[in-house]
């Protein structure tokens, strides 16, 4: 206490010098004006008066702040996997949000989240206080964007969810977002210089559509009217980290349909989520592109883990999966594995294979196709899998975290 009171009295007599030398100034310096007249008094005095407004007598939690959004930033640098080359916002500045409000579509006001992600360029986009914000319709962004929720606590929730639509280079972080539901659509602005009419949203929780390099961390999910993730129509470099999903059926969705080939390029890295209580299926579906599920906690479904169709490549490493004790007469819940129309003639050279993966209560991963080769892809892209018996380590902290200023988050 003593310490503050003495950087309090330095803070005070510095603001006090300030003043002293200011007015000082006023009079003897003229600055190559000849003629002091009283304009340019009126303008000394003028400019005094806003130096003392910006003067900020605490220089020392200035510094700091500035070293804690360089150190927030950092976070880009973490992401690995498929997604490894997301940035989001880090090449820009600081947006923060301070208006939980979502009451204009079209224009929205400065200081909300729906006009923050429509901005032009790299932002890094932060939130004042903790809120809930219940968004109107879907929340269209904009590319080179970071959702920051670290060191509050943000809800998005009881309203529509987040489009990510034919961009690139977004991050999302450190937020909850939780019973989503379908709106009906209507004019929506998705940049500064457009707007147009959308149709009913489907309710995801987080929609990709179109768009790459996107990294999606240490988020709490659940209770979407459709999906919690879908990420279709050509999707590709995508990573899935460290998030808390429970109370759904369809959790995630990837590639669209079988018939669309587009998503022969999805690539989607899973890593360190934990699948809690009152999942059923679709963690996740896959069509068509490649999947690496790696160092994930499966601890509840109801129907099936993983499931896919369209020759999707699934690479399961070091997850653990457990199965329900309670088993229905009429569905083998054990099997995390679930094949859609195809014979198995067909679905028999799909790749599929589990590697190090925890097996309890009976569960069990059927695989198929040939092993995958080390070379195939990069370590890069490839996240090394720690054994499965890592896991309860390694998705402890899954989820949005509970962070407190000056504190390590």
């Amino acid at each position: 206490m003593g310490g503050n009171m003495a950087v309090r009295k330095s803070n005070t007599l510095l603001l006090l010098l300030v003043v002293m030398v200011l007015v000082v100034l006023v009079p003897t310096v003229r600055a190559n004006i000849d003629t002091y007249d009283d304009y340019w008094i009126s303008r000394a005095k003028e400019a005094k008066l806003d130096a003392l407004e910006a003067f900020d007598p605490s220089p020392g939690d200035v510094s700091h702040e500035f070293n804690q959004k360089v150190e927030k930033k950092r976070l880009a640098e973490c992401v690995i996997g498929f997604g490894r080359k997301t940035t989001g916002g880090k090449h820009g500045g600081y947006y923060f949000v301070t208006d939980p409000s979502d009451d204009d579509l079209v224009n929205p006001k400065p200081g909300t989240l729906r006009h923050a992600v429509i901005q032009p360029g790299p932002l890094w986009i932060m939130f004042k206080n903790s809120m809930v914000i219940r968004l109107q319709e879907e929340l269209i962004m904009t590319s080179n964007k970071t959702i920051d929720g670290r060191g509050v606590n943000v809800h998005i929730a009881d309203g529509a969810g987040f489009t990510i639509q034919y961009i690139k280079n977004v991050i999302i972080h450190g937020i909850r977002i939780h019973d989503i539901v379908s709106k009906g659509g209507g004019t929506i602005r998705d940049s500064i210089n457009h707007f147009g009419t959308r149709t009913r949203s489907d309710g995801d929780g987080i929609s990709i559509y179109g768009s790459s390099h996107i990294w999606i961390d240490h988020v709490a999910m659940w209770n979407c009217s459709d999906g919690l993730i879908d990420a279709i129509e050509g999707s590709t470099a995508i990573t899935i980290s460290n998030n808390h999903f429970s109370r759904h059926n369809d959790a995630m969705l990837f590639g669209a349909s079988d018939s669309n080939t587009a998503d022969a390029v999805l690539q989607v890295t899973l890593a360190f989520n934990h699948f809690g209580k009152k999942l059923i299926q679709r963690m996740p579906r896959c069509r068509w592109g490649f999947f690496h599920i790696v160092n994930n906690d499966y601890t509840h479904w109801e129907m099936y883990a993983v499931g896919g169709s369209a020759n999707p490549t699934i690479i399961s490493q070091g997850n653990r999966y457990r199965a329900s004790p309670y088993q229905d007469p009429e569905h083998d819940t054990r099997q995390v594995t679930k094949r859609d129309y195809a014979s198995e003639a067909e679905w028999s050279t799909w790749t599929w294979r589990s590697d190090g993966d925890v097996m309890l209560n009976d569960a069990y991963f059927s695989e198929s196709g040939t092993p995958l080769s080390k070379n195939d892809f990069s370590r890069y892209e490839m996240i090394e899998a720690k054994p499965g018996t890592f896991v309860s380590e390694l998705t402890r902290f899954a989820g949005a975290l509970t962070c407190r200023p000056r504190l390590p988050c």
